[in-house]
Parts: structure tokens; C-alpha cells; sequence
């Protein structure tokens, strides 16, 4: 195993690898769409260079995860300070380990032009209101969640692998994770190249003054104040699948630990465990070596939260040798993680197969990109 175990026991990490390593190509992807408000924020986000180039960040990476990059898209990738969206790592690893994601628009800001199931959500309002989403939407995603990882569950030696594209994502995570009493201020990532920390904490503080939550919120009421539509779905899917037995692979960083929490908080304090040995986060090498957040402290924060330590991984994937300035970006910062990219890089490595042929691989598609 090569994956960087950043947090969780050894013997643990050794098994859950194991059991997705034997099932790999059978991973089922799911690729949750969503949108909140909180992306306008000037200076916020760099998941494009624009807040309205923005609203069409989950659209554009739907797009290239299922054309692919020498194809026309309906909706062009947003300008970014530098690089090119994550979304190009996930589809390379889609397409040679043959896998059919299943894109889900859980409340995106522009509905992806290529085919996915839509359930008919808006984005979330900003954080800072503390009424980001209605409490009954909340509910209604939270239900429908844990309805498909019970299904999942019906076929529990089939892997899942969880993936995202939340524009504002990482402060909404941010967010959730404070209102659950999580002390996260300082160690979420994000996609500028040095995250807002300043102003991520001071939305927070808003939106957490503005809700009026007590230190004991439920987790859908700290989700309707402060979250977004991704994170409900997401956290029920993954405690009913994990449950069931179901080997889960959180594919991000921030996001998928918030995510992680909430399912968490709204598991049963006997049944933690087991959902944590099933359930593991997987993120880029760039997330895992930020300087300026860190995720296995905030992963240590959630263990001390809830008295049980997640699994979580980095993929060994770099791109210093690649000609492609774009993937160069990456090496400088301006780009780390999205739709997946950190989890399906890791289950590439679990597969059997090189991170350099990754990344030369990686570095093909981008000569390809229209």
C-alpha cells in the first residue's frame, strides 16, 4: 500500500485498503452537484475567477468528467487564477479503470448538459444569514441519502466512492463543522492558493450569530443554518452504506471530513465505530501537504469530538515531471482537489497501478483539452 495514512489505525487502514483493492474496478461513483451562495463572496473562493464564471464550476467539471477533454462541452471550465480543474485527474482515472460515475445535481447553480439524475434543488443561501437552506429540504435530503446506502447496502462488497463539486464548499464545510462543535477555524483548505481563513471565520461567526445555535444543535438544524444540499445527501448515504458494510471512500478533503462529521453526530454513540471502520476520506497529496491548513489536525479534532478516530488517506499522485503548465500549477498551489480527483487517484493506486503512469497520463489528456 503507498497511500500516506494521514489519520485512523494502521491494522484498520490495512483492511478497509484491502477491501477496496480486491473490488477496485467494481467502484460505483457518485459525483454530488451543489451550490450555495457563499461562492459570490468576493475573495472567497478561486473555483473560478469570477462569481458568475462560478455558478457554472459544477456544470464545466460534470461536463469533462463524462466527455472527457478532446470533446466540445456545452458549458467551457471557468477561468482559474492558474492550472485547470481537478476534474481532468477524475476523468482520466474514470475512463481507464472503466468506470460510470452517476452525476446527482443535489442544488447546483447551472444543471450540467450531460446526462445525471436531478433532484430539482437550489443552491443554499449564504452562510453568513444562518438560514442557508429550509429545514424540511434538509430533511428530504437527508432521507433520501440514507434510503440509496441502504440499497447500496444490499450489495455491501462493492465499494463506493463519493465525490463532490460544491463551489464555496470548503466554508460551508467550515461552517457545519463549527456548528457541531468542531474547532475548525485555521485548518480547512481551500481553492485560493492561501485559503480565506479571515474571511471564512468571520462568515461563520455571522451565520452562527444569525442562526442562534446552542453548543447542542442537532446536526439538521446546524446543516440548515449553515450548510449546503451536498452535505445532507452525502452524510446519510455515507452512514447507511457504511453501516450496512459497505466499504466507503470519501473522495476530498475539507468537504468529505464535514461530511464525515455529520454522519458522525447523527449515528448512534454504540455504532460509531463501526461506521468509521468502513467509512475512510482520501484526499490529494496537495491537500495533505498545505502549509497553510491542515487536515490531520482537523481530523484529530473531529476524533476528539466524538471520541473515535477516522480513517483518512493522500494519494501519492505529483506532477513535477509533466510538461503541462496547467498540472505544474498544481505543484505551486493553485489548485489542489475536486470532483473527486484525491479519491480516485488513491483508488487508481489501489488498483495496482502506478501514480506516474497517473500522472503522465494526466498529462496527455491536458495536451487534449478543447
Amino acid at each position: 500500500m503507498t497511500l500516506q495514512r494521514l489519520s485512523g489505525d494502521s491494522r484498520q487502514a490495512q483492511r478497509w485498503c484491502a477491501q477496496v483493492a480486491d473490488a477496485a474496478q467494481t467502484t460505483r461513483v457518485l459525483v454530488l452537484l451543489a451550490g450555495t451562495e457563499t461562492a459570490a463572496v468576493p475573495g472567497i473562493s478561486a473555483a473560478g475567477a469570477t462569481p458568475e464564471s462560478r455558478r457554472l464550476t459544477a456544470a464545466a467539471d460534470a461536463e469533462l468528467l463524462l466527455l472527457g477533454p478532446g470533446k466540445q462541452r456545452p458549458h467551457a471550465l471557468p477561468p482559474l487564477p492558474a492550472g485547470v480543474s481537478p476534474a481532468l485527474i477524475a476523468r482520466v482515472v474514470v475512463a481507464q479503470l472503466a468506470l460510470e460515475p452517476l452525476v446527482v445535481d443535489a442544488g447546483a447553480a447551472v444543471a450540467p448538459a450531460v446526462p445525471h439524475l436531478q433532484l430539482g434543488h437550489r443552491p443554499a443561501r449564504c452562510l453568513s444569514t444562518g438560514a442557508a437552506i429550509e429545514l424540511e429540504r434538509v430533511h428530504q435530503l437527508l432521507a433520501r441519502g440514507r434510503r440509496w446506502g441502504q440499497q447500496l447496502g444490499r450489495r455491501p462488497h462493492r465499494p463506493l466512492l463519493l465525490a463532490e463539486c460544491v463551489p464555496g464548499g470548503t466554508s460551508t464545510a467550515q461552517a457545519v463543522l463549527e456548528g457541531l462543535g468542531v474547532p475548525a477555524a485555521g485548518l480547512v483548505s481551500g481553492s485560493l492558493r492561501e485559503p480565506a481563513h479571515g474571511l471564512k471565520a468571520q462568515l461563520v461567526a455571522q451565520g452562527l450569530a444569525a442562526a442562534a445555535l446552542t453548543s447542542s444543535a442537532p446536526p439538521d438544524q446546524v446543516l440548515a443554518a449553515m450548510g449546503d444540499p451536498m452535505q445532507p445527501l452525502a452524510a446519510g448515504l455515507v452512514l447507511e452504506a457504511a453501516l450496512a458494510g459497505v466499504p466507503v471512500l470519501l473522495a476530498g478533503g475539507s468537504q468529505m471530513a464535514a461530511v464525515l462529521a455529520v454522519a458522525l453526530a447523527l449515528c448512534e454513540p454504540a455504532r460509531r465505530a463501526q461506521l468509521l471502520a468502513h467509512a475512510a476520506i482520501a484526499t490529494t497529496a496537495w491537500v495533505a501537504g498545505e502549509g497553510s491548513s491542515d487536515l490531520a489536525q482537523l481530523l484529530e479534532q473531529i476524533a476528539q469530538r466524538w471520541g473515535a478516530e477516522p480513517l483518512a488517506f493522500a494519494a501519492s499522485l505529483r506532477f513535477h515531471g509533466c510538461r503541462s503548465p496547467q498540472l505544474l500549477a498544481f505543484e505551486q498551489g493553485y489548485v489542489k482537489e475536486g470532483v473527486g480527483a484525491g479519491g480516485l487517484a488513491a483508488l487508481w493506486e489501489l488498483s495496482g497501478r502506478s501514480p506516474a503512469a497517473l500522472a503522465a497520463a494526466c498529462d496527455e489528456a491536458c495536451s487534449q483539452l478543447v
